[in-house]
């Protein structure tokens, strides 16, 4: 990616606004700009190696396909990846972003965050999103320098997609012009840290799909409750007739994907154009913020954004998800059993600090470290310890 092919919207590696312990930029033979730097970080993270045993919506010990965080974060980067090339947005920065999206999600999905969110809600609450930030900013332990990564401004900006206004003032004492100002000021983040977080929604309802009917929840003919799944369906069938169900469904999956792909370039490609003619005809262009230095803005910045059409289908495809899919018996019932190992080992570990290891034990704030030692953890590493602090087995590990 050379810098100056970008947009005059994208953030330019060279403009970044620092991290937040300055360091020097490197000076090897062929030295990586910032915000390569920070997807190097994140990859050779444990955070980021853990992901292989956290679980989408399947638990992990379901089955050996199944997607994981993991997978996932690879998803969501490769797709926000190719997006970004072709809007001439920050490559670099798009992929960090992606890689690092996920890196605060407690074990068993949704069902270890909700349990989180409740243990939590007399000790300052739980935030998926938050935890990202504090897993990249304190909680790796990687260097001699500093606690985290100390990633750029614009990759943390990225990972803090969503922050409760409560949250955010607390951030911003001990950080003023840190990425949560944007939710108590109100404004959006980067157009890269808006383009991970569609290709974000993108990739799971598509994997979600596969797993379910891989999962033998969901059929060939359920999908077509769907416009969108129904429409790619009937033109697969239509060209490859005879194509068995495993391969027709993949098919079916990887057009819907090339759509919503294609009809997003297009839109926000277009909101980005009109934006150029606006700052070319003498729109004013407002003062830098502290925290926005990398790129100029105008009176309307242009967002990262798809057709009505593709998100009336894409909300009805989520919809579908939930009614067929995460709310299933089978799903809910392993949920509920998940949503069990963590408030257990929540106050397990709250009664009896000196299970959890040396640092975690030794935090002054035991519930923010519990959370912490938890969140941390893998699928099949909290059945171990859920069976070894409470002598049940609840799944076969």
């Amino acid at each position: 990616m050379n810098p100056d092919d970008l947009s005059r919207w994208a953030r330019d590696p060279r403009r970044s606004c620092g991290r937040r312990i300055a360091e020097p930029p490197e000076s090897t033979v062929a030295p990586r700009n910032e915000h390569q730097r920070d997807r190097d970080r994140i990859v050779h993270s444990t955070a980021f190696r853990r992901l292989v045993y956290k679980t989408q919506v399947f638990i992990n010990h379901e089955g050996d396909l199944f997607r994981t965080r993991l997978t996932h974060s690879l998803e969501v980067a490769q797709l926000a990846r190719s997006m970004a090339r072709a809007l001439r947005l920050n490559e670099d920065l798009v992929e960090a972003i992606a890689l690092a999206h996920d890196l605060g999600h407690t074990p068993f999905g949704h069902a270890g965050q909700d349990a989180l969110q409740a243990c939590m809600a007399a000790h300052g609450g739980f935030e998926h999103n938050l935890q990202s930030l504090r897993v990249v900013d304190l909680l790796e332990a990687r260097y001699a320098a500093f606690d985290g990564l100390n990633l750029t401004f614009e990759t943390r900006e990225g990972i803090l997609k969503h922050c409760s206004r409560a949250n955010a003032e607390r951030l911003l004492t001990a950080e003023p012009d840190g990425p949560a100002l944007r939710f108590v000021r109100g404004g959006e983040p980067s157009l890269e840290a808006q383009l991970v977080n569609l290709a974000d929604e993108m990739a799971y309802s598509a994997h979600d799909v596969d797993d379910g009917v891989r999962s033998g929840l969901l059929d060939l003919e359920q999908l077509q409750a769907v416009p969108l799944l129904a429409r790619s369906l009937a033109a697969v069938q239509a060209e490859h007739p005879g194509l068995n169900a495993r391969r027709s469904l993949h098919e079916c999956l990887r057009r819907v994907l090339s759509a919503q792909v294609a009809d997003l370039i297009a839109c926000s490609a277009a909101a980005m154009a009109a934006a150029d003619s606006a700052a070319c005809s003498g729109a004013a262009i407002a003062p830098l913020e502290a925290g926005a230095e990398a790129s100029p803005t105008v009176g309307v910045q242009p967002r990262m954004q798809t057709s009505a059409a593709m998100r009336d289908e894409a909300l009805a495809l989520k919809r579908f998800l939930f009614g067929e899919l995460y709310r299933h018996p089978r799903v809910r019932h392993m949920t509920q059993l998940a949503y069990s190992v963590v408030t257990d080992l929540f106050a397990a570990y709250f009664s009896q600090p000196a299970q959890m290891t040396p640092d975690f034990a030794a935090d002054a704030d035991r519930p923010r470290a519990v959370a912490d030692y938890i969140a941390g953890m893998t699928d099949r590493f909290a059945l171990r310890e859920h069976q070894r602090l409470t002598g049940q087995r609840l799944f076969s590990v």
